[in-house]
């Protein structure tokens, strides 16, 4: 073979780029599990089990079209535990001329793949990653001399290129974006949940199932409720399951959240999409399909093509245009140490267990329990940026550093100053009584935002908006907070200030809250 065709863990896809352009008689395609991507973050035990038994998967599928594969297993025993030692190893055994691999999503490979031609002693050819509908470097012409970058502009310009929900040069529904119409709660009783499918692990999965409970049995996790597809075939499954029977209330209930219910009616996709398992144009083609043939209404539609065509290749772009400097990023200035039940669930604060534990359980949580719980409950305390993005790349099955770092940084913490989010995701109880029922089983009162059993969200709200006032005083979404902070009587301001800060205190002391 005069060449080796690199294939990462996230690009499961047949037609990868370096796939395309490897001639199958004279190429050897490598797949090896390595230790390095597994620690570089202690990832949760899933995710390993998940990346790495898709591989193996993938590896068969190549075999059966043809492909010469080379597959190096975790527990080889001359596995060099790195990307380069296995690719090095591969070059010479083969005596290969040269090597193909498809452009990394996270910039701390892409930045070690510049070395590699040196290392290696041959060309390593490396080839634009065409999955998605936006390059880099189209981002980066859409954001030249920009004075506003917001989303929802780059999501109408991505809408009118690729022609998706588009009548002519209209927004099919006259309108661009339901998201007024994706907030309801969710009703007492009378609505049926359907659970996404989980697949039994086969004899491959098993095998990677025992050899991560034996090498990352100390990462967070646990592996009890492993039932993620594995295959690209069940992966299909489970999209068309989503688009029977979860997609046509994806629109009305995309924000809700309840007890007992980490999927509700979410899709539960992304961590097949982000390792190439499933297609992204497929999808979006197919919730078009579904809203024009009246299987879903428009809100639903135009919400769940929202998350793919809008948000996950705008945050993609955000990254990509940012790194490695975006990564770096505190606008607020926040120092606190992660709290400790992060990594427990063990807390009083019902939301935060519930949040945690699912996490914990299924190596997911859909996106508002990210957003306006374990990251709301961050920002609130100013818990480092750094520490807060970490936690998210390792606890999730879908994390990958270009969606996580933009969602945790700019979304969720607002710790780039705005350049994702026109203002902070910062909210009260208040927020998470109504687009749940959390709030029932917890031990602090929702109503209450000083005395011992007040709402920790309540008082760290206003805590928050206080000291950060010379930094977002000025930003006109949050005039309205503002004003109400302004007409309260200082008594309480100092009441809500001194609640925050005994309760800071006593997370600082590591004490249970």
């Amino acid at each position: 073979m005069t060449t080796v065709t690199l294939v990462l863990g996230d690009q499961l896809t047949p037609d990868i780029a370096a796939l395309r352009y490897a001639d199958p008689a004279d190429s050897v395609v490598l797949l090896a599990e390595v230790a390095d991507e597994a620690t570089y973050v202690a990832h949760h035990q899933q995710k390993i089990a998940l990346v790495f038994a898709a591989m193996r998967q993938f590896a068969h599928e190549l075999r059966a079209a043809g492909r010469t594969v080379e597959y190096v297993a975790l527990d080889d025993a001359d596995n060099t535990g790195s990307l380069i030692g296995e690719l090095e190893r591969a070059v010479k055994r083969h005596q290969a001329q040269a090597v193909h691999v498809t452009e990394p999503g996270e910039w701390r490979l892409a930045h070690d793949m510049d070395g590699w031609p040196e290392r290696l002693g041959v060309p390593v050819h490396r080839h634009d990653d065409d999955r998605f509908f936006c390059t880099p470097a189209e981002f980066s012409r859409w954001m030249k001399d920009r004075k506003r970058v917001r989303m929802e502009d780059f999501y109408r310009a991505m809408r009118r290129k690729h022609r998706v929900l588009m009548d002519d040069d209209h927004p099919t529904g006259g309108q661009w974006n339901f998201d007024t119409s994706n907030r309801k709660t969710l009703p007492r009783e009378g609505l049926t949940i359907p659970a996404p499918p989980r697949f039994e692990p086969d004899a491959v999965t098993r095998e990677v199932l025992e050899l991560v409970g034996t090498r990352f049995g100390q990462h967070f996790g646990t592996l009890d409720a492993f039932a993620w597809s594995t295959t690209r075939a069940d992966a299909e499954r489970a999209r068309d399951h989503f688009m029977e029977h979860a997609l046509p209330l994806f629109g009305d209930y995309q924000d809700a959240i309840r007890t007992g219910e980490p999927w509700l009616f979410h899709s539960v996709l992304s961590p097949y999409l982000n390792m190439g398992l499933l297609d992204p144009r497929d999808l979006v083609g197919r919730a078009e399909a579904a809203g024009r043939e009246e299987r879903a209404p428009l809100n639903a539609v135009e919400g769940f093509i929202r998350q793919i065509l809008g948000w996950r290749e705008f945050v993609r772009g955000i990254y990509w245009h940012g790194m490695p400097a975006y990564a770096e990023h505190n606008a607020l200035g926040h120092t606190r140490k992660l709290p400790w039940f992060y990594w427990t669930g063990d807390t009083d604060m019902h939301c935060l267990s519930e949040a945690i534990g699912a996490t914990r359980d299924h190596a997911y949580a859909h996106h508002i329990q990210r957003l306006m719980v374990t990251g709301n409950f961050a920002l609130l305390t100013g818990v480092t940026p750094a520490e807060v993005c970490d936690w998210y790349l390792s606890v999730y099955a879908d994390a990958y550093e270009w969606v996580e770092l933009p969602n945790t940084l700019g979304m969720s913490l607002y710790g780039d100053g705005g350049l994702l989010a026109s203002k902070p995701y910062a909210a009260s109880g208040k927020y998470i009584q109504r687009m749940s029922n959390y709030c029932k089983s917890c031990r602090y009162s929702v109503s209450q935002s000083t005395g011992e059993n007040a709402c920790p969200f309540n008082a760290l709200y206003w805590h928050f908006l206080m000291r950060q006032r010379d930094t977002l005083g000025d930003n006109h979404r949050l005039r309205m907070p503002y004003r109400n902070l302004d007409r309260m009587a200082a008594e309480k301001r100092e009441a809500l200030w001194d609640q925050a800060e005994g309760f800071l205190h006593r997370l600082e002391s590591n004490e249970r809250v």
